[in-house]
């Protein structure tokens, strides 16, 4: 029996890597998904998969940062299935610098979109989840809805990263705040901090750096072999993870099994990293 079916799933940043992945498990336990990414191209086939598979997506195309974005999310989600169940504030780059070369547009489009974005997500969403569960309430029902806010093991402090320390570290105050406030909702919040996952994020690279451009900014991507082996030594499972069991560790706080846990953190990470 598939455990999410009815439920409808919104997913930033599921074009690619941890999200897609995300997208997919969510989709494939019944869920349908709005799909959104920077780029239409790859948003468009996440969801053309998950329709090939015999699942239900659409895609929300733009950046989490756009000041008009939460309202379409949420548009979106409305539009096309009238009900929100569980959303996975996942869209997220890093924009690397020790702090005294470190310019404000880096700090801000870090903090941005980690925080300001998720924030303005779940805003948006609020009087959504709070007519139904008025509503639900008023008919004897229990709906339990699902937040999963992603942060990182670098919320404890990685050096070169304060802005994206920083804004991973603020998602966690986020999560244990508005698990207090949207209890009365029936509504889970947590998160999901990753340790070493490989993405085009931190797929190792020599040679010529390798860069992406996120919104007109090159940002370099990759890290040297040297660091991969590095990390692998350190980590007690001997091995990076991949998106799909980074995306696992989502789908624990997506599941009716997930009902009274809230305002929590799950580190996946191999053994390695607390937050």
């Amino acid at each position: 029996m598939k455990k999410l079916v009815g439920k409808v799933a919104l997913v930033t940043g599921s074009g690619r890597g941890i999200g897609r992945s995300v997208a997919l498990k969510l989709a494939s336990e019944g869920a349908r998904i709005v799909v959104n990414d920077l780029d239409a191209a790859p948003a468009e086939e996440v969801v053309a998969e998950i329709r090939a598979a015999g699942g239900d997506a659409v895609a929300c195309v733009g950046s989490v940062t756009a000041v008009d974005f939460a309202d379409r999310l949420v548009k979106t989600a409305m539009d096309s299935y009238g009900t929100i169940d569980i959303i996975v504030n996942n869209a997220g780059y890093t924009w690397d610098s020790v702090i005294q070369k470190m310019t404000d547009e880096q700090w801000y489009a870090i903090i941005d979109c980690h925080i300001t974005a998720p924030f303005r997500i779940l805003r948006a969403a609020q009087p959504i989840i709070s007519a139904a569960a008025k509503q639900e309430a008023a008919e004897g029902r229990v709906v339990n809805r699902k937040i999963v806010n992603i942060s990182s093991v670098s919320a404890s402090g990685n050096p070169g990263q304060v802005n994206y320390s920083t804004a991973k570290a603020g998602v966690l105050g986020m999560t244990k705040a508005l698990s207090k406030e949207w209890g009365r909702y029936k509504v889970n919040v947590n998160a999901v901090a990753f340790g070493h996952i490989e993405t085009r994020m931190t797929l190792p690279v020599e040679g010529d750096p390798k860069f992406i451009n996120i919104e007109g900014r090159e940002i370099k991507v990759g890290i040297s072999q040297a660091t991969v082996e590095a990390s692998k030594s350190m980590i007690p499972l001997g091995r990076p993870g991949n998106p799909d069991e980074a995306a696992n560790a989502v789908y624990l706080f997506c599941i009716p099994e997930s009902d009274y846990l809230s305002g929590q953190v799950l580190v996946c990470g191999g053994g390695l990293g607390t937050v």
